[in-house]
């Protein structure tokens, strides 16, 4: 046999044996982020319920409004005050706006989600300022294509209806402590993937991307307190870094809506 053709045999195995490696790390790395979820948390009584308000007592309130996931939600977190929402209502508050912050966040919500929390929202008046955030946990392993157009059409839909939108994309899920080596590099890996589709789609509809993973990503890594004991959600000094990380896009809208 010729040895070109042994060689392109050899590349043809090796390409397969590598295909298989992706598939059965990405299908392990499903089964252990399902795991993960699956550990009891400690579950906050905000999400959908969060009501705060924040500034001074009279004006008229700047409405801003929290979608997405466990990270929007809260979960590890007891006040609503440590929340991501939390945070950034008292930012705003500290530069003279009276904030009214309300959440449609649900904790083990996916991208798919988003369209029924953004009907609920625009039941009543739209917000003035809308924060997006999604762990990107389950759509980084998988259908990230579809995550990637359900988190546009959420955007584009409360852009039309008025809302300043900002988005933080995908964060740096290497820093999860939950997922254990090898994969935990894998899914930072997917993670990023995930992160650079997100941006583009974000702004085509109206949005404005963070990039969480780029502006926290190396505090969280070098930082274990950044996480809760479980090294799933956040602590609240993780919590207080992402909304640190999203404060000025919030304050650029904040402003706009006041305009």
């Amino acid at each position: 046999m010729r040895l070109s053709t042994l060689l392109r045999r050899a590349g043809y195995t090796a390409a397969i044996g590598a295909g298989v490696a992706v598939v059965s790390g990405a299908a392990v790395l499903a089964l252990e982020l399902l795991a993960a979820k699956r550990v009891r948390h400690g579950h906050p009584t905000l999400g959908p319920h969060m009501r705060m308000w924040a500034g001074p007592a009279d004006g008229a309130p700047l409405r801003l409004v929290v979608f997405g996931d466990d990270l929007a939600a809260g979960v590890g977190v007891e006040d609503a005050q440590e929340t991501v929402g939390g945070v950034l209502a008292e930012l705003l508050a500290g530069t003279g706006h009276r904030v009214s912050l309300s959440s449609a966040a649900v904790s083990g919500a996916s991208t798919g989600d988003l369209e029924t929390q953004v009907a609920r929202a625009l039941l009543g008046e739209a917000p003035d300022v809308a924060v997006i955030l999604m762990s990107g946990l389950s759509e980084a392993v998988s259908h990230p294509a579809e995550s990637v157009a359900r988190l546009g059409e959420a955007v584009r839909r409360l852009s039309a209806a008025g809302s300043s939108v900002v988005v933080g994309t995908c964060p740096d899920l290497s820093s999860v402590t939950a997922i254990a080596q090898p994969l935990r590099s894998i899914a930072g890996w997917r993670g990023s993937r995930l992160a650079r589709a997100q941006a583009p789609a974000i702004r085509v509809a109206g949005g404005v991307p963070v990039d969480l993973a780029a502006r926290c990503g190396a505090l969280f890594r070098a930082d274990r307190g950044m996480l809760c004991e479980h090294g799933l959600h956040p602590s609240a000094e993780g919590y207080r870094a992402l909304a640190h990380a999203l404060y000025p896009a919030v304050y650029d809208a904040a402003s706009r809506a006041r305009a």
